[in-house]
């Protein structure tokens, strides 16, 4: 299909490839979806990810901003994970999130949701600390999108 959703080309995903995994039964609920809460985890796992990168250090999930499911996701669906910085202030960032699924056996992807979660930099003690002004890019973002790309 090459890039192509019924004749059309797809929409590209936005941000840096964080988190590809895949969808298995014992993640499903009793319709034989995958469970939203298990695609929100993996979610938030990407967001703290780029967070810590961007933080330079530890990070904790304080809001999530509305989500909404636009389509399911199957068991054996590679769930891809994309993240970028939108806003960093003195000690909370904002990081939107875009999950998309690749289905089984195919080269076809469909976003699935996304949000915006916001983290807080945090000291040892837990304490919020401010974010470095100036962090360095993060040095997962290149080899992910060669990874989608031959994956």
């Amino acid at each position: 299909m090459d890039g192509l959703t019924n004749g059309r080309k797809a929409a590209e995903p936005r941000g840096d490839l964080t988190v590809r995994t895949i969808a298995m039964p014992a993640d499903t609920n009793a319709n034989g979806d995958i469970f939203g809460g298990w695609v929100l985890s993996q979610m938030d796992q990407a967001g703290g990810i780029a967070g810590v990168d961007r933080a330079q250090g530890r990070v904790v999930t304080v809001a999530l901003d509305a989500m909404t499911f636009i389509r399911p996701v199957r068991v054996g669906d590679v769930l891809c994970v994309y993240t970028r910085v939108a806003s960093v202030g003195r000690t909370s960032m904002k990081i939107e999130v875009e999950a998309w699924a690749r289905r089984f056996c195919t080269q076809v992807r469909e976003k699935v949701t996304e949000a915006t979660l916001t983290f807080v930099a945090i000291d040892e003690a837990g304490r919020p600390r401010p974010i470095p002004p100036d962090a360095p890019e993060s040095p997962r973002a290149t080899p992910g999108r060669q990874a989608e790309a031959a994956g």
